[in-house]
């Protein structure tokens, strides 16, 4: 990736976010991209220093971040994912909805969570929002016509 003149921001579209980056990152091309959107453990982290781990090109803006957090071993098998840190807790809100291509494709799935201090079910709402997105993969099923989804 080439230098950015002043005043860039990182603005991607949720298709962008999605078909490229998290697609480039899982099939593990362009590791450019981590100046951008660098790998972390977010459930290891606290909120507040989540602005100190961004991206070297994104630390200037004081409004979103970007990361990839990779799958939690239990997660990978079907099970529940944990998603507290050492203060609080994330947790989903509203219903899930669907990223779309241009061509208007299911790529992927988006999740909002806000961050709960303390333990649930008597944790405090706090200001921190994130947006989870998990890239859906068509894959060609031998048993029956037509695609079924894989959730990467």
């Amino acid at each position: 990736m080439e230098e950015h003149p002043v005043g860039f921001r990182f603005y991607p579209t949720e298709e962008e976010l999605v078909s490229f980056y998290l697609r480039n990152q899982l099939d593990g091309n362009r590791q450019e991209m981590h100046r951008v959107i660098p790998v972390i453990n977010l459930y290891d982290v606290e909120p507040s220093q989540l602005p100190e781990l961004a991206g070297e090109l994104c630390r200037a803006d004081t409004e979103q971040w970007f990361f990839f957090t990779p799958r939690q071993q239990r997660e990978t098998h079907g099970g529940r994912i944990n998603r507290t840190t050492g203060s609080g807790y994330w947790k989903a809100t509203g219903s899930p909805s669907y990223v779309y291509s241009s061509d208007n494709r299911v790529i992927g799935l988006k999740k909002t969570m806000v961050f709960y201090r303390g333990r649930a079910p008597l944790g405090r709402k706090t200001k921190w929002k994130m947006n989870e997105y998990t890239a859906i993969e068509m894959v060609a099923s031998p048993s029956a016509a037509g695609a079924t989804p894989k959730v990467q």
